[in-house]
């Protein structure tokens, strides 16, 4: 199995989540500190916006909008120049805080959230998949994933693969022309991992996050991981980017207590150079 190291680029952070690969730029938020950053061509951290809520995952529409999560409020603001507007409202259909999402190359977008009180201590039980369409209409996509966290769409665009976190696997779903699913099944069986980031390489292997046992790996369709690369912090999420899409990003923190995160600042953005580049637009 090959073994990777990384060494962090950034240090100091409260919590980084929803990594993004976008416009030969590494984007993400800083949850807890409630930021969203993106690190330019000479390795500048430039703070884009402050949020009025808790950042979740990030995306761009085909007209390059930028979206972003705001997780309490289970909505999905976008980005004018200014400020941060309302794009869409989810809290019809989600049952707890919003999570990360993914948008598609239609300008379909897809969220998940927690679907219970995870820091309160609550019952786990299944959550919502919300599908917002190009014309801005919110609907039901699924309500059987338990939860669903990172997400992916391969190039094709033909499939959503989500990550649930507390069911350890990766689900598919294959994809109707409307954006809608058609099916679904098992991706990757994860053993104990607990996955929570995660993306896609050019070869169709997935790299996934998982904080509940330390972990960052490469795994195949079958759940055979291929690679492991290790960290300093506990891994939340990654992503590929980088001059050749070969450089794994990976968001790190000694916490994810919304408390502790604040106050402790241990969240860093660390990276290693791997043999399989990202997959998509570069």
């Amino acid at each position: 199995m090959k073994t990777y190291s990384a060494t962090p680029l950034i240090q100091g952070l409260a919590f980084p989540e929803g990594p993004r690969w976008h416009q030969k730029q590494f984007w993400f938020t800083d949850q807890h500190a409630r930021r969203i950053y993106c690190i330019d061509a000479d390795g500048e951290l430039m703070a884009i916006a402050e949020t009025g809520d808790l950042p979740g995952g990030l995306g761009w529409l085909p007209d390059g909008t930028l979206l972003v999560v705001y997780m309490t409020g289970r909505q999905v603001m976008q980005w004018n120049g200014e400020q941060l507007v309302s794009y869409a409202d989810l809290s019809r259909h989600a049952s707890f805080h919003c999570n990360d999402m993914v948008v598609d190359q239609h300008g379909r977008v897809y969220v998940g959230n927690f679907g219970f009180d995870l820091h309160g201590g609550e019952a786990r039980r299944n959550a919502e998949l919300i599908m917002i369409g190009p014309d801005g209409n919110v609907s039901l996509f699924d309500d059987s994933v338990v939860f669903p966290n990172g997400c992916v769409i391969p190039p094709q665009g033909d499939r959503l693969i989500v990550a649930e976190t507390f069911a350890h696997r990766l689900t598919e779903f294959r994809l109707q022309a409307d954006g809608s699913a058609a099916s679904s099944g098992l991706w990757a069986d994860l053993g104990a991992a607990t996955p929570d980031g995660i993306c896609l390489d050019e070869e169709g292997k997935i790299w996934v996050a998982s904080p509940g046992t330390n972990e960052l790996f490469r795994v195949k369709r079958s759940g055979q991981r291929v690679a492991t690369c290790s960290t300093r912090g506990v891994p939340y999420a990654c992503m590929l980017g980088g001059e050749h899409r070969k450089t794994l990003y990976i968001c790190t923190s000694e916490t994810d207590d919304p408390r502790e995160a604040a106050s402790r600042k241990s969240g860093r953005i660390e990276c290693a150079d791997v043999d399989v580049a990202g997959a998509g637009l570069p």
